[in-house]
């Protein structure tokens, strides 16, 4: 079945642009376009499209919060946040706010298509190396809540093992490295980080990292 995909910028011609690549494809439609992010909502409450391509930085209600509504509101869609520079604290917010992945808008074609068939399919879009620096950058503004020792009290449902993989998550090591340096097969791997989403309620590896942060698992470096 084709990918529905929600198109938001403000921006007509890069509008244009994207539904001109979504509809040159067999397994993708352009489910609509929005200007704004009260758009964005409305037309994802009525279309309900399986993707939304989010710009940040719109007048009016900017994507960071149209992204929370939709993720609150339309649950089975996705959100692919695009933006201008790589390290963009609006980037960083959007994931936070619940976002799938993370594009910058000069991405070629096969990786903006690549990026949306894998949101579409569930699984995250954030680089390892994306995810570190993203981090890096803006993991020193998520507050400080209380002494140490006020653990968030969903961490107890973890396992151990299950707790050293999504330490290694949040440093924004791939399935691989982790495998790697926990001496376990990448299949297992993949079955913790899908029993940490379901025990922690989170929608993906991203939610995960997210998490690990404001829960301080680990602290930002």
């Amino acid at each position: 079945m084709a990918i529905d995909v929600l198109v938001v910028d403000d921006q007509p011609l890069l509008r244009m642009a994207f539904t001109m690549v979504l509809g040159a494809q067999d397994d993708m439609t352009a489910a609509g376009e929005a200007d704004s992010g009260e758009e964005a909502v409305r037309l994802t409450e009525l279309l309900r499209p399986d993707v939304v391509l989010m710009d940040v930085r719109m007048p009016g209600m900017d994507g960071i919060e149209a992204t929370r509504l939709i993720v609150e509101r339309c649950p089975e869609t996705r959100v692919l946040i695009l933006t201008t520079f790589d390290l963009d604290e609006y980037a960083f917010a959007g994931l936070r706010a619940g976002a799938s992945g993370f594009l910058l808008k000069n991405a070629l074609p096969a990786e903006l298509l690549a990026a949306i068939r894998s949101v579409a399919a569930g699984d995250a879009v954030v680089a390892p190396r994306i995810t570190r620096r993203l981090l890096e950058t803006f993991a020193h503004r998520i507050p400080e809540q209380g002494p140490v020792t006020d653990e968030d009290p969903r961490l107890a449902q973890l396992t151990e093992r299950e707790r050293g993989v999504l330490v290694e998550l949040a440093q924004g090591r791939s399935n691989a490295e982790v495998a790697a340096r926990l001496h376990l097969s990448e299949a297992t791997i993949k079955t913790h980080v899908s029993r940490i989403l379901t025990k922690l309620g989170l929608r993906d590896r991203v939610q995960a990292v997210v998490f690990a942060y404001e829960s301080r698992l680990i602290k930002p470096l």
